[in-house]
């Protein structure tokens, strides 16, 4: 059994973020969660009312950030409450529209299904396509004293809105396009070849992946290519929806150290692990595995050797750094990295193929 949940309304297309203002109608306060460079979008929301904007959110929202953007929430009393930006901005923006209000603390709400309830409305407007945040129902936020992230699954974070606007993701550079482009075929690679992985939610993967084996390339290549920026942004939305009833698996375990404890960006963490996880579970699921490199171009029949290099050569030919060392890890680091993300059983309970603590210790050895 699998239960799906998307946004109430879905707009697609070149200026569709134009479209918000109009929803909004008879709205008195909004409340604008951005970044710095994303709240230069924010006129072209074209919302009613007053409108307060709260944009200082970093690559990698803590504790401290949540805080900070709930009493702007308190202060705005919004009936409305807009994410514009990438998953953290939109992470945040599903929280603080569950807990400005609501009594409850982000530690009552931690883990599944524990949120009250919702009282103001939520629009998600992405201005990158990778984390698919617009789309689910899960929110994470570190806590840098344990150096880990927290999950927030409920229903009621879902938006009411969601917008795709490829003109948005133009200004987005080559690297994190690349980078959160592989984080969106993640999503739904790791979702298809899940252990809960479900025939329904596998459709929605398929045309994630092979959306991204068309337009990323492209995407990369000619930022205002806004056929391949749609494609993107729905291969990110599809990639959103596998996450709610199926989730990711290994691959995102494995990245989220090199997250909360190196700081990388999380798109550019997912890149490095991708293909060392795609080959090590090849063996247990051979026909998916070679679905997903068929649509990715990298070869058919391929020994686990040769796709492990085929997937490495796929992302290092977006651009993409591909080791950790030179990511700034140290070799001392990745005991501690491993240990971390073979903890995460929410995840690794998921893999295909079983992954001990050493596995997990020698990919991050191999994508040293």
């Amino acid at each position: 059994m699998i239960t799906i949940h998307q946004p109430r309304r879905l707009v697609v297309g070149a200026g569709s973020i134009s479209q918000v203002g109009a929803w909004a109608a008879e709205v008195a306060s909004t409340l604008v969660i951005a970044t710095p460079i994303t709240s230069g979008f924010a006129e072209r929301l074209q919302l009613p009312g007053k409108v307060t904007l709260f944009d200082a959110i970093p690559g990698e929202p803590d504790i401290a950030t949540l805080d900070a953007a709930l009493d702007g929430a308190r202060k705005a009393r919004p009936d409305l409450i807009v994410g514009l930006g990438g998953g953290s901005v939109m992470d945040v923006a599903k929280l603080v529209a569950v807990l400005w209000d609501s009594g409850q603390s982000l530690a009552d709400v931690a883990g599944p299904n524990r949120v009250s309830g919702r009282n103001v409305r939520l629009a998600q407007v992405a201005t990158t396509a990778g984390t698919g945040s617009e789309a689910g129902i899960r929110s994470l936020i570190t806590d840098p004293g344990k150096g880990s992230k927290i999950a927030v699954e409920s229903p009621h974070m879902i938006a009411d809105l969601a917008v795709l606007d490829p003109e948005l993701t133009y200004s987005v550079p080559p690297a994190v396009t690349a980078a959160t482009g592989v984080d969106a075929m993640a999503h739904c690679v790791e979702a298809f070849t899940n252990r809960k992985s479900h025939p329904m939610i596998d459709g929605f993967a398929r045309m994630g992946f092979n959306l991204v084996g068309k337009y990323l390339a492209r995407a990369v290549r000619d930022g205002e290519d806004t056929e391949a920026r749609e494609g993107m942004m729905l291969a990110s939305y599809y990639g959103g929806i596998c996450l709610g009833p199926v989730n990711t698996a290994a691959g995102h375990a494995i990245s989220y150290p090199l997250g909360t404890l190196l700081h990388l960006p999380h798109g550019l963490a997912n890149a490095i692990i991708f293909p060392h996880v795609l080959a090590f579970n090849q063996p247990v699921v051979a026909a998916k595995t070679a679905e997903v490199a068929d649509a990715l171009g990298l070869g058919q029949g391929l020994s686990q050797r040769d796709l492990l290099s085929a997937a490495r050569d796929f992302c290092a030919g977006l651009g993409i750094e591909m080791s950790l060392a030179a990511n700034g890890a140290k070799g001392a680091d990745l005991p501690r990295f491993a240990a971390d993300a073979h903890s995460i059983r929410r995840l690794m309970d998921n893999n295909p193929a079983d992954m001990s603590e050493a596995d997990v210790l020698e990919i991050y050895r191999a994508a040293f």
